[in-house]
Protein backbone atom coordinates (compact mmCIF):
# COMPACT_ATOMS: atom_id res chain seq x y z
CA UNK A 1 0.00 0.00 0.00
CA UNK A 2 3.23 2.55 0.88
CA UNK A 3 3.27 3.19 -2.51
CA UNK A 4 4.46 6.42 -2.39
CA UNK A 5 8.71 7.11 -3.18
CA UNK A 6 10.40 8.01 0.04
CA UNK A 7 13.18 9.61 -2.45
CA UNK A 8 10.63 11.73 -4.04
CA UNK A 9 7.51 12.23 -2.47
CA UNK A 10 9.24 13.62 0.69
CA UNK A 11 11.17 15.60 -1.15
CA UNK A 12 10.05 16.91 -4.31
CA UNK A 13 6.32 17.22 -4.26
CA UNK A 14 6.25 19.35 -1.71
CA UNK A 15 8.15 21.77 -3.71
CA UNK A 16 5.65 21.36 -6.70
CA UNK A 17 2.72 21.29 -4.90
CA UNK A 18 3.15 24.76 -3.06
CA UNK A 19 3.23 26.63 -6.06
CA UNK A 20 -0.52 26.19 -6.77
CA UNK A 21 -2.02 27.03 -3.19
CA UNK A 22 0.69 29.98 -3.23
CA UNK A 23 -1.35 31.50 -6.15
CA UNK A 24 -4.23 31.11 -5.06
CA UNK A 25 -3.28 32.93 -1.59
CA UNK A 26 -1.78 36.08 -3.68
CA UNK A 27 -5.14 35.93 -5.63
CA UNK A 28 -7.49 35.81 -2.29
CA UNK A 29 -5.19 37.90 -0.03
CA UNK A 30 -4.78 41.09 -2.93
CA UNK A 31 -8.44 40.60 -4.34
CA UNK A 32 -10.67 40.29 -1.24
CA UNK A 33 -8.23 40.14 1.62
CA UNK A 34 -8.84 36.88 3.05
CA UNK A 35 -5.81 34.17 4.05
CA UNK A 36 -8.13 31.27 3.14
CA UNK A 37 -6.88 31.11 -0.67
CA UNK A 38 -4.44 28.21 0.00
CA UNK A 39 -7.12 26.21 1.86
CA UNK A 40 -9.46 26.77 -0.73
CA UNK A 41 -7.42 25.65 -3.72
CA UNK A 42 -6.42 22.78 -1.83
CA UNK A 43 -10.07 21.46 -1.12
CA UNK A 44 -10.73 22.14 -4.22
CA UNK A 45 -7.45 19.92 -5.18
CA UNK A 46 -8.55 17.38 -3.06
CA UNK A 47 -12.18 16.91 -3.94
CA UNK A 48 -10.82 16.69 -7.59
CA UNK A 49 -8.47 14.10 -6.89
CA UNK A 50 -10.92 12.02 -5.10
CA UNK A 51 -13.13 12.26 -7.82
CA UNK A 52 -10.65 11.50 -9.91
CA UNK A 53 -9.48 7.98 -8.03
CA UNK A 54 -12.97 7.19 -7.75
CA UNK A 55 -13.90 7.17 -11.33
CA UNK A 56 -10.56 6.08 -12.39
CA UNK A 57 -9.66 3.30 -9.87
CA UNK A 58 -13.32 1.74 -8.75
CA UNK A 59 -14.87 2.72 -12.03
CA UNK A 60 -12.82 1.14 -14.55
CA UNK A 61 -11.16 -1.48 -12.38
CA UNK A 62 -13.28 -2.53 -9.13
CA UNK A 63 -9.17 -1.50 -7.48
CA UNK A 64 -10.11 -1.01 -3.64
CA UNK A 65 -10.39 2.75 -3.01
CA UNK A 66 -9.27 2.38 0.52
CA UNK A 67 -5.92 1.25 -0.60
CA UNK A 68 -5.86 4.42 -2.67
CA UNK A 69 -5.58 8.28 -1.30
CA UNK A 70 -4.74 11.70 -2.57
CA UNK A 71 -2.11 13.22 -0.32
CA UNK A 72 -3.61 14.87 2.33
CA UNK A 73 -2.69 18.81 1.72
CA UNK A 74 -5.00 20.53 4.27
CA UNK A 75 -2.89 20.79 7.22
CA UNK A 76 -0.19 22.05 5.25
CA UNK A 77 -2.23 24.70 3.48
CA UNK A 78 -3.73 25.80 6.78
CA UNK A 79 -0.15 26.38 7.74
CA UNK A 80 0.38 28.80 4.93
CA UNK A 81 -2.39 30.60 5.15
CA UNK A 82 -1.94 31.06 9.10
CA UNK A 83 1.56 32.40 8.12
CA UNK A 84 0.30 34.68 5.94
CA UNK A 85 -2.38 35.80 8.72
CA UNK A 86 -0.16 36.56 11.17
CA UNK A 87 2.52 38.29 9.36
CA UNK A 88 0.59 39.79 6.68
CA UNK A 89 4.03 39.77 4.26
CA UNK A 90 4.26 37.56 1.61
CA UNK A 91 8.49 37.30 2.07
CA UNK A 92 7.93 36.11 5.51
CA UNK A 93 5.25 33.66 3.94
CA UNK A 94 7.15 32.85 1.52
CA UNK A 95 9.83 31.48 3.47
CA UNK A 96 8.64 30.61 6.59
CA UNK A 97 5.24 29.20 5.36
CA UNK A 98 6.74 27.47 2.14
CA UNK A 99 9.68 25.58 4.29
CA UNK A 100 6.46 24.61 7.13
CA UNK A 101 4.24 23.41 3.96
CA UNK A 102 7.35 21.20 2.62
CA UNK A 103 8.09 19.83 6.47
CA UNK A 104 4.62 19.09 7.27
CA UNK A 105 3.45 16.70 4.18
CA UNK A 106 5.71 13.66 5.71
CA UNK A 107 4.38 13.41 9.56
CA UNK A 108 0.69 14.46 8.39
CA UNK A 109 0.36 11.56 5.57
CA UNK A 110 2.17 9.74 8.10
CA UNK A 111 -0.67 9.10 10.00
CA UNK A 112 -2.90 7.60 7.07
CA UNK A 113 0.15 5.33 5.79
CA UNK A 114 0.75 3.66 9.50
CA UNK A 115 -2.38 1.71 9.65
CA UNK A 116 -0.61 0.06 6.81
CA UNK A 117 3.09 -1.17 8.15
CA UNK A 118 3.55 -4.55 9.36
CA UNK A 119 6.23 -5.47 11.65
CA UNK A 120 9.10 -7.04 10.52
CA UNK A 121 11.28 -9.43 11.39
CA UNK A 122 15.16 -8.83 10.64
CA UNK A 123 17.14 -11.31 8.82
CA UNK A 124 20.58 -11.83 10.07
CA UNK A 125 23.34 -13.92 7.63
CA UNK A 126 23.26 -16.61 10.20
CA UNK A 127 19.15 -17.09 9.29
CA UNK A 128 20.12 -18.30 5.29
Amino acid sequence: VDWKDRRMWPTVIPILLVTFPAAAQYYFWEHFRLPIGATFLCLALLVGEWIDRYVNFWGWTYYPVNLIWPTSLIPQALFLDIVLLLSKSFIITAIVGSMGFSLLMYPNNWVILAQFHQPSRAIWPADV
